[in-house]
């Protein structure tokens, strides 16, 4: 090849490459920023707005609180909402404690406990006992719930926290919660499914059954203080609760719900939920309760609800969770004390430091402790203490309460409950018409009917043309805040053939290249409108990435969203609905049915869309779309799916009764599973 040769073909590749990134940004309609938000930020940005007008409802509600009868009313109120969106407890089965050995301290003892929180659901634990000899029984009885470290009840702050009340005359039942010490749940997925990575893999199909990641944690605690209960060296009316970081959410749950706690001190969990958003976003799935921001449930309501239960709060000025937060909660909980004349009943440690269950706290903890449980008030100074190596530590031979004989995990109770509801939705879906079993869907998604759902406004920015068809680039704008960029192609043959509604999980040009789906849809005389659902293509999250390879890079604003008693499955198909309706409208004849086609996550709300608007569509097409979300309860392990849930939604459908409504105008390629495997490239996918 001489040099002509070659220059002239390179240039003819630099000419197609430019090409090429022309056209990508030339369907580009979005500015980079917008009102000073970045375009990847719009849902976080909505959301957090959102939750602030939740904010200032909840400052009011709260002035309202003056009275014995309205602060008890509120209470009563307010914690029953809690249950119902955690999911409703288990019954109370044996706990069949086993101690598997007795480990002795100078002060104290260890025994190393095994309980059953539900049958065969196996949690791991310390039980630090004083010295009968220095104290007498009965003795206050403290749980310990460990907050995320990896090796749970073993960790030297969770263990010398266990031993100072010991030494200091109270028992501490220190436990491992799931997914951290010897309670790995799926142990074949270690050691990359582990702490808040696992819970909130777990909380994925517990959102669809109606239940929270919390809802493990809360009956383990309880049955912890069954336990303590249930030990005659312990008075089962003096127990405290205490924990750190996870521990202190967990705390905080437990001194909300649970009566027989006299004492609670949460250390590094308490601030308030708009500083949280603010700041870290929503995090994990224990620490989201559904809806708790729209029934008026905040950081400081898990203080003033068991009021005046004596409650300290431990916080660190450097602590992840804001200490503005902090401050605020704690002044709304001592406002509310005061009212009740026990001001001296709440107080805050303020701990000049990091994340931490540092000595200071521990300290000031067992203190706190002492003052109510044992009527003692006095410095508590921690000594130095022999703590045990991990292998002492461990409770089951080989380190893991799976390796258990019958032993059952989350996913596995979780499998238990979705069967029941299964043969709950046979007979419902059998005996139910049609109609009423649509209307719960709404009621279940909060997708609103479309003569209800305003008209969006109308940007038009700009013309592209291409052969045989023009590109007319859009803003539709459903509501404040919310902007979701949209390509018309208009075929130059007229009239059109036929109306399209594309929406792509990544955006509405990801079909869109010169031979390529949309292309060959608008030759063939089809008006197409591909639109970004709100959340993907321009606005898609690409800022967050927390544990965004398991949950999606927009998993803390899904969750933000679950707070609000929203879900992106609702909010999305409300705008397919819509950006339809604007299509028949722009179409020749608006009495027209629309096509839909869906692609990859965007299947499921469009399938929500189709079934409750069923007249509006001609066809349906789902592409790469989830096979059921009973799929997901039954794998365990799931990809991107938290975008993909409905709170509660298995107690009343699945997918393949909502596609059963469509009929034969509905088609559906290569159907995915829970992990976005084609279906029949796998066809048990159950991990444990």
């Amino acid at each position: 090849m001489n040099r002509q040769t070659t220059t002239a073909a390179l240039v003819a590749l630099c000419l197609v490459l430019i090409a090429t990134v022309s056209a990508e940004e030339n369907l580009r309609i979005l500015p980079e920023t917008i009102g000073g938000v970045k375009t990847p930020d719009m849902m976080n940005h909505y959301l957090r707005n959102q939750a602030a007008r939740h904010f200032e409802n909840w400052k009011s509600q709260y002035e309202q609180r003056k009275t014995p009868e309205q602060i008890a009313e509120y209470q009563k109120r307010i914690r029953q909402k809690f249950l119902d969106a955690i999911g409703k407890l288990p019954d109370r089965t044996p706990l069949r404690p086993q101690i598997t050995e007795v480990v002795k301290r100078k002060g104290y003892r260890v025994e190393k406990v095994i309980f059953e929180s539900q049958p065969k659901h196996y949690v791991s634990a310390l039980l630090f006992m004083p010295d009968a000899k220095e104290y007498k029984p009965p003795y206050p009885g403290v749980l310990v719930p460990c907050g995320h470290s990896r090796n749970g009840k073993a960790s030297d702050s969770y263990q010398t926290m266990g031993a100072l009340l010991a030494i200091n005359g109270m028992a501490a039942l220190v436990f491992d919660p799931i997914d951290q010490g010897e309670r790995s749940q799926m142990p074949s997925q270690l050691p990359a499914l582990w702490g808040t990575r696992a819970h909130t893999m777990i909380g994925v199909g517990s959102i669809l059954i109606g239940r929270n990641t919390a809802w493990f944690e809360i009956w383990d605690g309880m049955r912890g203080i069954d336990y303590l209960q249930s030990r005659p060296e312990v008075d089962p009316k003096r127990i405290g609760c205490t924990g750190n970081s996870g521990g202190g959410t967990q705390t905080s749950y437990l001194m909300s719900l649970d009566d027989r706690i006299e004492a609670a001190a949460p250390s590094c969990y308490i601030t308030n939920f708009y500083e949280r958003i603010l700041e870290l976003g929503a995090q994990d799935a224990e620490q989201n309760i559904y809806g708790q921001l729209a029934f008026g449930m905040d950081h400081a309501d898990y203080l003033m609800l068991r009021a005046p239960t004596p409650i300290m709060i431990c916080a660190a000025t450097k602590d992840f969770f804001d200490i503005r937060g902090t401050w605020q909660s704690f002044r709304y909980a001592k406002r509310l004390y005061s009212r009740m004349g026990f001001a001296e009943r709440i107080d805050l440690l303020e701990n000049d430091a990091p994340h931490n269950y540092n000595k200071l706290q521990r300290q000031s903890v067992v203190r706190w402790m002492a003052r109510w449980l044992q009527g003692r008030d006095e410095p508590i100074t921690e000594p130095p203490i022999e703590l045990l190596s991990e292998a002492e530590a461990t409770c089951t031979p080989d380190g893991l309460v799976m390796s258990l004989e019958g032993a059952r995990s989350t996913y596995d109770l979780n499998r238990d409950f979705e069967k029941s509801l299964a043969e709950h939705r046979r007979q419902l879906w059998a005996n139910t018409e049609q109609a009423e079993l649509l209307n719960q869907v709404r009621t279940i998604t909060g997708i609103r009917r479309l003569a209800v759902i305003p008209k969006p406004k109308i940007d038009k920015i700009g013309v592209v043309r291409q052969s045989g068809y023009r590109i007319d680039k859009l803003i539709l704008k459903p509501e404040d805040g919310i902007y979701l960029p949209a390509l018309m192609f208009v075929p130059d043959l007229k009239p059109s053939k036929g109306m399209v509604l594309y929406v792509h999980e990544k955006g509405k040009d990801a079909d869109a290249a010169p031979d390529g789906p949309i292309d060959k849809l608008v030759k063939a005389g089809r008006l197409v409108l591909a639109v970004d659902v709100r959340g993907t293509g321009e606005t898609q999250q690409t800022g967050q990435r927390y544990f965004a390879s398991h949950f999606g890079s927009d998993g803390q604003d899904v969750y933000t969203a679950y707070l609000l008693a929203r879900s992106y499955v609702g909010m999305r198909a409300e705008d397919v609905l819509l950006c339809a309706r604007f299509l028949q409208d722009s179409g020749q004849k608006q009495a027209d049915q629309v096509e839909l086609v869906a692609v990859g996550h965007m299947g499921v709300p469009a399938l929500h869309a189709a079934a409750l608007e069923s007249d509006m569509f001609g066809s349906v097409k789902l592409i790469r779309s989830l096979i059921s979300w009973s799929n997901v309860i039954e794998s365990g392990r799931s990809s991107n799916q938290l975008v993909n849930t409905v709170h509660g939604a298995l107690t009343t459908y699945d997918l393949p009764e909502l596609a059963a409504t469509l009929g034969a105008c509905l088609t559906i390629e290569q159907p995915t599973n829970a992990l976005g495997e084609p279906i029949d490239a796998n066809k048990s996918n159950v991990t444990k």
